[in-house]
């Protein structure tokens, strides 16, 4: 059974039943034909929820096992209407609800949607707007955000794309040209995350120098532009001058303001706001601001911020001590208080006791019109991390020693080690981890091996002077490869083809492929060293393969032709080899696409 609290406007008589429209105190949000007598066993991983987004119309709920549902608003319903499930026949990764749009991305990185201002002929029907986009080495999505009447999709080759309404100039264009577009229009390029909100018509751009770009509607400064930028419209992307020094983790609009999450050079989090007080949205009582100003807190000053959201008129932070602190409108009970009364500053929320609150970072908040939500999903990483996690539980794969605080001995991949770290940094690390539990010692190799800082912040800004999580596990296996002979010793497999062998790490094979997963991670490991019968691949196609393994990229030099297709599409189901994203044999038809 799913943890997932409620509260705010009542809009969904098929989940909340017997309760009024206006839910002051967090209650727990009951799926359709669930009953306190139901195994919560049964279907466990079916019904685990991977994200909530909501919006002016409904809110969708997606699952662990790729799949999401929808449920709208009653406004929105006729009398033979129910909640519906999204028919979408691939793996959902993550949904975005928007003011009068909602889009899916799917594991392949097809991004599909619905809306007024994206299927005017059929605003209901679910369309890819990936395929619509006219380069088709940007059809491959790895990031999607739906803002009022806008959406916006981030493409592996870090470029931005817009569709939608224009009327404000959200989607960086004159708006007399463009009012709105059904086909994506590209916006920008060499960016690394995108931010908006769902009942706003802005966007905010960041690009890998941490400089941020905003355009759409201004209203009340809420862009941070500067006393000298007040026009309520912004067409054309413009460049923030005075950003709060530190890393942004994450941007959230409301309908007249601004909230940013930094991270400093000490690892603390801090939230910054600009734009006008007339709902209390940002934690002050009155005024308006044209930069963005520290939010502050007794109640988050000696707390970490984890998680945050913003609907149109409120906001909800989660700290790493489990408080759930509100502030802004609340007049349909949106804050949790128990009362409807506004609230102009950050005002902690009780909580009924959490299942899961000894790891609070599994939890997080989504708020959006009058609608709040706090919910248990348990931290996603890629195939990649995964198995790296699995790799380090799996202990006779682990040949470097480290002792905590207790005595006892906890070991890692020294293969991972070597290139996160330098040899004075791992001596380094085994004085820290001398002074830490078993417990602590392992939350700090799994950050360590899925680059993921947020599985406990406070430990993570001890050893962040020594660890470089910046760089992706892809371009660490790719420096694997390019040094061969350094790591020869590291390379403990060997696969035979054509009487060549080639030596490759386990653990390379156990992230790339099923079938050594299955060999090595299985209880019943295949305890042989040699895998042959590779001859039916040409060695273009082996060498494919190969750098794939290490790297999950194309080599630029080799040349794609039919024949080679054909062999790449039998191999990956003979390596049985992840399909992340980017897929395989999607680049390498774009790439035989452009040769010819």
């Amino acid at each position: 059974m799913n943890e997932i609290l409620f509260f705010g406007r009542n809009k969904y008589p098929e989940l909340i039943k017997n309760e009024p429209e206006k839910i002051t105190k967090p209650i727990q949000f009951k799926f359709e034909n669930e009953n306190e007598n139901e195994n919560e066993n049964e279907n466990e991983n079916e019904k685990q929820i991977k994200q909530i987004s909501t919006g002016y119309y409904g809110t969708s709920l997606l699952f662990e096992n790729g799949k999401a549902i929808e449920y709208l608003d009653i406004s929105f319903l006729t009398q033979d209407q129910n909640p519906e499930k999204i028919q979408i026949e691939e793996n959902i990764q993550k949904i975005s609800v928007g003011g009068e749009n909602e889009a899916v991305l799917t594991i392949e990185g097809n991004v599909f949607a619905k809306g007024r201002n994206i299927n005017s002929k059929n605003p209901k029907e679910f369309i890819n707007i990936s395929s619509l986009i006219e380069d088709i080495n940007d059809r491959i999505i790895q990031d999607i955000v739906c803002s009022a009447e806008s959406i916006y999709l981030l493409t592996s080759n870090n470029i931005v794309y817009g569709i939608g309404s224009n009327e404000f100039g959200q989607l960086g264009l004159d708006t007399e040209t463009l009012p709105k577009t059904e086909k994506p229009i590209l916006m920008m390029k060499n960016v690394s995350k995108i931010f908006s909100g769902n009942s706003s018509s802005c966007i905010f751009l960041l690009n890998s120098n941490q400089e941020l770009f905003v355009c759409g509607y201004n209203y009340d400064s809420r862009f941070g532009l500067g006393e000298s930028r007040k026009e309520e419209t912004i067409q054309k992307l413009t460049k923030i001058q005075n950003i709060p020094k530190g890393k942004i983790i994450d941007i959230q609009c409301g309908y007249t303001f601004s909230i940013m999450l930094i991270e400093d050079e000490n690892s603390k989090r801090k939230l910054y706001s600009c734009g006008y007080y007339e709902y209390n949205g940002l934690g002050k009582t009155d005024g308006c601001t044209h930069e963005f100003t520290e939010i502050k807190s007794s109640l988050f000053e000696n707390d970490d911020i984890i998680d945050f959201d913003s609907g149109n008129r409120h906001t909800l932070i989660l700290t790493q001590k489990g408080k759930l602190i509100a502030f802004g409108d609340n007049e349909y009970g949106q804050l949790g208080t128990g009362d409807i009364n506004t609230q102009s500053i950050p005002i902690q929320i009780e909580l009924p006791k959490l299942r899961f609150n000894e790891n609070i970072s599994n939890y997080h908040v989504c708020c959006k019109n009058e609608k709040s939500f706090l919910y248990y999903s348990p931290s996603s990483f890629s195939n990649l991390e995964e198995d790296l996690i699995k790799l380090f539980e799996r202990k006779e794969f682990c040949n470097i020693s480290f002792k905590t605080k207790n005595g006892e001995i906890i070991k890692a991949h020294k293969l991972i080690l070597k290139y996160r770290l330098n040899q004075n940094e791992i001596e380094k690390l085994q004085e820290i981890i001398s002074n830490k539990s078993i417990k602590e010692s392992n939350q700090i190799f799994e950050m360590i091996y899925s680059n993921n800082s947020k599985i406990n912040p406070i430990l993570y800004s001890e050893i962040k002077e020594i660890i470089n999580l910046n760089e992706k596990i892809e371009e660490t296996m790719k420096r694997i490869y390019l040094n061969e002979n350094e790591n020869e010793n590291e390379k403990d497999f060997i696969i035979e083809r054509k009487e060549k062998q080639y030596k490759f790490p386990k653990l390379i094979l156990i992230m790339r492929s099923e079938l050594y997963r299955g060999m090595f991670l299985s209880v019943t490991e295949d305890k042989s060293n040699k895998v042959t019968d590779y001859s039916e691949l040409s060695n273009e196609s082996f060498q494919i393969f190969e750098y794939w393994i290490y790297s999950n990229q194309i080599k630029e030099e080799i040349e794609i032709n039919q024949e080679i297709i054909d062999e790449i599409e039998i191999g990956i189901d003979y390596f049985q080899l992840n399909q992340t994203n980017p897929n395989l044999f999607d680049l390498l038809i774009i790439k035989f696409n452009n040769q010819n």
